[in-house]
């Protein structure tokens, strides 16, 4: 069969979410109706107006889908009550828990993908939950070899044992979508052969039109609700269309490769094209482990704490880098390699993030970690929580009230589900509203954390995520992270030498910390001419600390010498005081050490570059204007002391106008005879 083109990094970010035409016509709509079917060969990608428009025409398919849907689930519910009103939720919660997995899987996809979600909460799920809902990943009920059998002939052209030279007997795996059978091409290599189930497209339309229809209710009716939920749902079900093309989990396998490949720690599978088809997957067979089972995987010698580090690190590039992002990293699409890797199973379900969108996020988390609640109000309507036109004058001080108090002593004490929750509490207050870009983002980073706490119920998303967004802040050339580090650095034109040691010390922890390229940036951006703002606050602190030294120098001499020759020493003035407990010299000594400290620096890289840098024009007019300063601070004290000396003479004239002998002694009174004896 003929291969599938795979797509470049650049074609699937630009034109892999335009609409297709094709599936937005009239006459395709009519084609539909015409035939009285859906399957995937009509309705290809996915078209609400398509669905909508069979659908009504089927009444009775839907109000029999729903009753299916709601006997189980209040049945279920009703039993839950009945527990806890006779005390015995423990005595049959394993029960229970076996019974909604049943009802999820006999359900179907849709709701198997609501139940691999939960599965990966450990703080939302009691354990036997969990336990029996891990089972919904990849341990379902397998369909027969026969049909699967069927779709690899009719995908691939000819039956299965002329295609592979081995094929297991069972599937080895079967989740929502597909089963997974191993096997062995004729060339030796051992794979992994994807076949997806029978009647998908039926199932998955008919709920999706449902779930839709009660989108559709709710925002019109529920006033409160201010998302747009149609919107969101019309997100979800075109991420499951996707899903349904195994070609196009293949190009999105590729693709993630390409973009994250070089991650050391990462493992991509290779994709057999000739062996692919839209039902049918063939992909390298990866033996590992899932990362929930810990103690298989400690087993083996392999850190599973580090391991999520390295998927919450990986999250964060496709999320905030480059924009694609895996939006289903369950525990059954995760695995630890023998050698000790993170491999990546599932690229059905992809989404994108466009880049103001990724900058806007990384501005929200500087403006949140800076407490500066105004520009996080701007931020959310960058981010399209708010629209234009909101009056931001209630919402800064809620968001004040909300994450100040959630911020605590630091930002990294604070979880993704911490701010889903303080989050969630305004938007009933405000007119918020949850973009359909941002619902998969908070799935994808909610099922991360909670697979995080499964293994380490002190894990913090956002103290892993930092040192990633203090290297972006440092590396990152956007003119919107150039504004964040401003931001974030100067207040109130100070500068806040505080604010880049934590960057540096966080940035360094960052897996791809690069010095050469943070100073390559840094100097770029510095003599830029957007770095003007830069270099004027490094000249006055250049200057405040060369005077503050230097008066320091002067006054600690003259201490000396004064002591040297019996003389009393004089009281340090109380701005040089307290110039030494919070002294810029003393920071840049820190970030010295620091950088000492740090991996791949070293200080003779910067010799080559002082030549360089003394014959910029920018840096000559830096040290005519650090000159000019010191000059004019030296100015400025010797009038300001002619002027108190003058003062002083003159006091004393008017004193010995006054009769007043000066210097003036007081007399001194004699005491009584019993206190002189004393």
């Amino acid at each position: 069969m003929p291969q599938p083109t795979p797509y470049s990094s650049s074609t699937v970010l630009e034109q892999r979410f335009e609409p297709d035409e094709e599936f937005t016509r009239p006459e395709k709509i009519r084609t539909v109706l015409d035939t009285d079917t859906l399957s995937a060969s009509e309705i290809g990608h996915y078209n609400p107006d398509l669905i909508i428009a069979y659908y009504r025409r089927h009444p009775l398919q839907v109000i029999g889908r729903l009753i299916a849907i709601l006997l189980p689930l209040v049945s279920f519910s009703f039993k839950i009550w009945l527990d806890k009103t006779q005390g015995k939720v423990a005595k049959n919660q394993r029960k229970r828990a076996v019974k909604l997995r049943e009802i999820l899987t006999r359900l179907g996809p849709t709701y198997i993908k609501v139940g691999q979600a939960l599965s990966t909460r450990p703080d939302l799920v009691p354990p036997l939950y969990l336990e029996e809902l891990a089972y919904l990943q990849d341990q379902l009920p397998p369909f027969s070899n026969d049909i699967a059998y069927r779709f690899i002939e009719e995908e691939l052209g000819d039956h299965p044992r002329e295609i592979y030279a081995e094929l297991s007997p069972n599937p080895v795996a079967a989740a929502s979508l597909g089963q997974v059978y191993k096997g062995r091409l004729k060339t030796g290599e051992i794979v992994a052969v994807k076949v997806q189930r029978p009647d998908l497209i039926r199932r998955i339309t008919l709920d999706v039109y449902i779930m839709r229809s009660l989108a559709a209710w709710a925002q019109k009716n529920i006033k409160r609700l201010r998302s747009d939920l149609i919107a969101i749902t019309d997100e979800f079900a075109a991420r499951i269309f996707e899903e349904m093309d195994y070609a196009q989990e293949g190009r999105n396998a590729e693709l993630f490769a390409e973009l994250y490949g070089y991650i050391p720690e990462i493992y991509i599978p290779r994709i057999y094209w000739e062996y692919t088809g839209r039902r049918v997957l063939t992909m390298e067979w990866i033996e590992g482990t899932k990362l929930t089972n810990l103690e298989a995987v400690q087993a083996k010698g392999i850190d599973a704490t580090y391991l999520v580090e390295v998927g919450v690190s990986c999250s964060l590039r496709q999320l905030l880098e480059h924009g694609f992002f895996h939006a289903d990293p369950h525990p059954g699409n995760l695995l630890a390699t023998p050698d000790g890797k993170l491999a990546y199973l599932d690229f059905g379900m992809m989404s994108q993030i466009k880049p103001y969108q990724r900058y806007g996020l990384i501005e929200a988390v500087v403006h949140l970690v800076n407490r500066d609640f105004d520009s996080l109000a701007q931020d959310y309507i960058k981010l399209e929580f708010l629209t234009p036109d909101t009056d931001l004058t209630p919402i800064i001080p809620a968001l004040s009230n909300v994450f100040g108090n959630a911020l605590g002593a630091s930002v990294a004490e604070l979880n993704f589900k911490s701010i889903t929750d303080q989050m969630s509490e305004m938007m009933y207050e405000f007119p918020f509203r949850v973009p359909a870009y941002y619902a998969l983002i908070i799935r994808s980073l909610v099922t991360l954390e909670g697979i995080a706490i499964g293994i380490d119920p002190d894990f913090k998303v956002l103290s892993k995520a930092y040192p990633y967004i203090a290297k972006r802040l440092l590396t990152d050339p956007s003119p919107e992270l150039r504004a964040s580090l401003r931001d974030l650095l100067f207040r109130d034109g100070n500068f806040r030498w505080n604010r880049l040691e934590n960057l540096l010390r966080n940035a360094r922890n960052s897996q791809d910390y690069d010095f050469d390229k943070v100073l390559n940036q840094a100097l770029d951006f510095l003599f830029s001419p957007r770095g003007e703002f830069i270099r004027e606050r490094l000249v006055d602190e250049i200057v405040k600390a060369i005077d503050i030294y230097g008066r320091r120098t002067l006054f600690n001499f003259s201490s000396a010498v004064r002591q040297q020759v019996g003389m009393k020493a004089e009281t340090m003035p109380s701005e040089l005081e307290a110039s030494a407990k919070a002294d810029s010299l003393q920071h840049l000594q820190n970030i010295l050490q620091m950088l000492n400290e740090t991996p791949g620096f070293d200080v003779m890289r910067l010799v080559p570059l002082i030549p360089e840098l003394i014959t910029k024009p920018e840096t000559q007019i830096m040290g005519q204007k650090i000159a000019s300063g010191l000059a004019q601070k030296m100015a400025a004290r010797l009038i300001r002391n002619l002027l108190l000396e003058a003062e002083a003479n003159n006091n004393k004239k008017q004193e010995g106008k006054q009769g007043i002998p000066f210097p003036f002694t007081p007399p001194r009174l004699p005491l009584p005879p019993q206190a002189a004896m004393r």
